[in-house]
């Protein structure tokens, strides 16, 4: 038999219908799999009795003639930033270690009632804030793949989502939800030769989602491909009453949609994004990405996106002051960790509590995002980067009058090693320079592995779409990934 843990979420959910194989035996392998790759610190608590009972579920539905569920057996990785009831959610952070919700969130109760498993809980940047996941309270998660040049650097395996795509990209798991705030779904999914998609903000509830930046935070899936990430996201999307963001519209039928034909599709290719000192390989996989496109069918036509260079600006002023306002409710009162000194008072407690829980990055982002806020700056920093916010959001609009996608790369180079930025946040801060826009303008974006650099590491490609056309930017990585033929996978070391 085939190894099971080869084979991605449509193959999985196709097999154990037809009864090729079993829940069970899907189940067992991936357990297996992930227990024995302690190495990687993808995850933060393995969950394997939540994947058994969902493929009892599966089996037993199956031998009854019962019509399956959607995702039925299938055993997924949940980044440990949704609540699950019962199992601990620590947003990689020691303020919230140990803390067992009461609650499911949305997007992972939708998951569990389409019959998917949990494998376990994966590792993050702390609270969703870093770019390598080298900020978490639990240890940096290491990433598959290793350069070809001698070395033996370990990589990081991009952020916040690190260990969803680490998890991915090594067969511990065939899919995994992640969260994306300025590229934490593309990025990683970049470093790691996987697929990844950002949908329109409000297609997935963040109720149950520890927050970040709540105007920014959207839910996605990550898996092996492009066809896998359409299944995860149906089974994701749809409204929630109780999300005030949650766009209450039905979820579009992604998976029987695809279509990699673009003929009368224009993709446009924005000036701004050749920017100083990308790496050759880097233009060159861009330009391979527009022939690709060419050969589907598309018309490629040149656009302007002119505030741009604001973007990063902008975002590491609103995502923080967010962030600040977010996190004050972790102050030792009523959940999470409490730190009490000796004689302390109430001032003492909230202050002993927050410099024990939170990490360095954490830390740094609340004070930026408090002093941006303060009475004496709101208007300077704050009230200015809506205003840019805006204009990035406008620049878009004027560019789906000319093109229907937007083709750029997904990160500015490939994986580097862990430690290798972590001591410059400006250096860190700079890989989310192509995924920020649309994140600021709350569209759709994905990557797409486009092919390896010269030490033999993941490239990703980023397709952005119009607001709600999902359809359109997996149709448009469907072609790229059917044109790419990546199947490049990490030699296993771990």
């Amino acid at each position: 038999m085939t190894d099971l843990t080869n084979l991605g979420v449509a193959a999985l959910r196709d097999g154990i219908r037809t009864g090729e194989f079993s829940a069970r035996e899907v189940a067992d392998a991936f357990i297996v799999k992930v227990s024995a790759a302690k190495q990687l610190n993808a995850f933060i608590v393995e969950t394997p009795d939540h994947a058994l009972a969902a493929a009892r579920e599966a089996d037993a539905a199956r031998a009854a003639g019962e019509t399956l569920k959607p995702l039925a057996g299938v055993p997924i990785g949940m980044k440990d930033l949704f609540c699950t009831k019962g199992v601990q959610t620590t947003a990689a952070s020691h303020m919230l270690e140990g803390f067992k919700p009461v609650y499911e969130s949305t997007v992972s109760q939708k998951l569990w009632d389409a019959g998917a498993g949990m494998l376990g809980k994966l590792n993050l940047d702390q609270f969703a804030m870093g770019s390598s996941n080298e900020t978490s309270y639990f240890g940096n998660v290491i990433s598959p793949w290793r350069r070809k040049d001698g070395g033996n650097a370990p990589l990081a395996p991009g952020g916040s989502s690190g260990g969803s795509s680490a998890a991915i990209s090594a067969r511990l798991v065939p899919a995994a939800t992640g969260t994306d705030t300025g590229g934490s779904i593309r990025q990683p999914a970049a470093f790691t030769g996987i697929s990844g998609i950002k949908p329109t903000y409000g297609r997935c509830s963040r109720w149950g989602v520890v927050a970040f930046a709540s105007s920014l935070d959207q839910a996605g899936p990550m898996a092996r491909d492009v066809r896998d990430c359409a299944i995860m996201l149906e089974a994701m999307a749809g409204f929630d009453a109780k999300d005030a963001t949650s766009l209450k519209l039905d979820v579009p039928k992604w998976e029987a949609g695809l279509n990699p034909d673009l003929r009368g599709k224009k993709v446009g290719i924005p000036k701004e994004y050749r920017v100083d000192g990308m790496p050759s390989e880097i233009e060159a996989l861009w330009q391979q990405g527009i022939d690709w496109l060419k050969d589907a069918g598309a018309e490629i036509v040149e656009v302007s996106l002119p505030h741009t260079k604001y973007a990063l600006p902008a975002y590491y002023i609103i995502a923080p002051a967010e962030a600040s306002s977010n996190l004050a409710r972790y102050d030792g009162v009523r959940y999470g960790l409490r730190d009490l000194p000796d004689g302390a008072g109430l001032q003492d407690m909230y202050a002993a509590t927050r410099a024990a829980g939170f990490g360095p990055e954490v830390q740094r982002r609340i004070l930026i995002g408090t002093y941006v806020l303060s009475a004496g700056f709101y208007d300077a920093y704050y009230t200015q980067a809506q205003k840019v916010r805006t204009l990035i959001a406008r620049d878009f609009e004027r560019a789906w009058t000319q093109c229907d996608l937007l083709l750029t790369p997904t990160a500015p180079s490939a994986a580097f090693a862990l430690g290798e930025k972590s001591a410059d946040p400006l250096a860190m801060y700079l890989n989310d320079v192509f995924t920020v826009p649309s994140s600021l303008a709350g569209i759709p974006a994905m990557s797409v592995p486009g092919g390896l650099d010269k030490d033999g590491l993941p490239l990703g490609l980023q397709i952005i779409g119009k607001p709600l056309d999902e359809q359109g930017v997996l149709n448009a990585s469907l072609a790229i990934e059917q044109r790419a033929g990546f199947t490049a996978r990490p030699e296993q070391w771990w």
